[in-house]
């Protein structure tokens, strides 16, 4: 077990850097998962961490010590609380995060339902959607380039996991996906004339979906079979984007399972 007391540490300023900079997780396809739910689904997923870090007065916690037995041949660092409250992503330290690498992308081959985000900016927003996805069975999620970075530790506690079993490909071009699609490709519109309800969602879909105030993009609705509202009352415009897209995400999953 190593131990840093210093923030001229190579390791620590490496940390630092992936807690603050996009840039520095896509140069070095490196990120940090904080707490134990998100490395519980790491461990799970069959990944190995490259460093396990924990600050001093975490040591103690029963679930940790637990988690350190669980986890064998992991390297762990140690790590002064003053120095682990500089790198965690959270105002309230949990006491515990993990460096590790990004795994490549492999779209999975039987990639039926497919999720297509279009510039969603907010970090909670995209990781809502993801862990919906997630839920909902999505193969695959295509994020634009001016999506929220995935992989930011703001993005990767909203998605609770699901970053774990759903392939995820930004910077994707959405109209190219989109046009290659051999299922039915839907566009979420809030003025749209069909319903999502009256729309059978059996079988292959796409579904498109828009930036949190302009919507989805005139140039990616051309690609669409159909574009599709959610009913409301008629006092409220519209649903925020990560509770509009898990509705339309699970009257899918109702139809295939009725």
């Amino acid at each position: 077990m190593k131990s840093i007391s210093s923030r001229d540490n190579v390791l620590f300023k490496q940390l630092k850097k992936l807690t603050n900079s996009a840039r520095e997780r896509r140069d070095c396809g490196k990120t940090l998962l904080d707490g134990m739910h998100l490395l519980e689904a790491y461990r799970a997923s069959g990944a190995v961490a490259e460093w396990v870090v924990i600050a001093d007065s975490a040591l103690q916690q029963t679930e940790i010590q637990v988690f350190l037995q669980q986890i064998g041949s992991w390297p762990v660092l140690t790590i002064a609380d003053s120095l682990f409250a500089e790198i965690s992503p959270v105002d309230t330290p949990t006491g515990i995060l993990a460096m590790i690498a990004i795994a490549p992308v492999a779209v999975p081959q039987n990639n039926d339902f497919v999720l297509l985000l279009e510039d969603i900016q907010d970090p909670g927003n995209v990781g809502a959607i993801l862990r919906s996805a997630a839920a909902a069975g999505v193969s695959t999620a295509y994020l634009s380039t001016a999506c929220a970075d995935v992989w930011s530790p703001k993005v990767l506690r909203s998605a609770m996991g699901a970053h774990f079993s759903l392939a995820m490909v930004e910077r994707a071009d959405l109209a190219q996906v989109a046009e290659q699609f051999s299922g039915k490709v839907l566009a979420t519109v809030p003025d749209a004339e069909q319903s999502i309800y009256a729309l059978d969602l059996t079988g292959s879909v796409a579904l498109l979906v828009g930036n949190e105030g302009a919507g989805l993009s005139a140039e990616l609705q051309a690609y669409a079979n159909a574009c599709v509202h959610i009913p409301m009352q008629p006092a409220m415009e519209s649903l925020n984007v990560a509770a509009a897209t898990s509705v339309c995400l699970f009257e899918r999953v109702r139809q295939c399972l009725a």
